[in-house]
């Protein structure tokens, strides 16, 4: 059921979308091939145990902890503008 001015389905759109983003995203950041022995970011040594547990990583750990905390802080917002969003 919609309300206001949007159409019936319009809420369930806006989910699937942002379903269909994180998903996106998500798959953007598998990483495959092979291993660097060192980090791209900072020239540190990636732990052996780190190259056989994430295959095809280039990032140390500390590195890719501020990776992630940066690009979370990126999602705080909704970009669709939802009314239910903006009022939170």
């Amino acid at each position: 059921m919609a309300g206001g001015w949007s159409r019936d389905g319009a809420v369930q759109d806006q989910i699937d979308s942002s379903v269909e983003d994180a998903v996106a995203t998500a798959r953007s950041r598998l990483v495959g091939g092979v291993s660097l022995l060192h980090c791209e970011e900072c020239g540190e040594e990636i732990p052996e145990a780190r190259r056989i547990a994430v295959p095809g990583v280039r990032l140390c750990i500390h590195c890719q902890n501020e990776l992630d905390s940066t690009q979370a802080k990126q999602h705080l917002f909704n970009r669709r503008g939802s009314k239910d969003s903006q009022l939170r």
